[in-house]
């Protein structure tokens, strides 16, 4: 498998991503894909952020979602809940 990396969701800002829990689709959408700066470098990968938007009630837990993505494919990434706006809940994913 390739290691995932900035370039692969750059171009998929405000796309829709769909992730598998408990049997049901539940969509995602990314809103922000950014390098982490003054991160210890990985000589693999240069560290990077992403930032997702679900806009329903429900708070889902931290823990590793399969998304889906037409162009990224299917991947595993450990969302974490970090806030709550009028739109939603604000879910985000290092890469280190």
């Amino acid at each position: 498998m390739e290691l995932l990396s900035l370039e692969h969701f750059a171009g998929c800002i405000n796309e829709g991503f769909s992730a598998t829990l408990g049997g049901m689709d539940i969509p995602f959408v990314l809103v922000d894909a950014r390098p982490i700066p003054n991160a210890a470098r990985n000589p693999l990968r240069a560290p990077f952020s992403l930032l997702f938007r679900n806009a329903s009630a429900f708070l889902f837990p931290q823990q590793t979602y399969a998304m889906r993505h037409p162009r990224v494919g299917d991947v595993g990434i450990f969302l974490v809940p970090i806030a709550r706006d009028r739109d939603g809940f604000l879910y985000q994913a290092l890469f280190n």
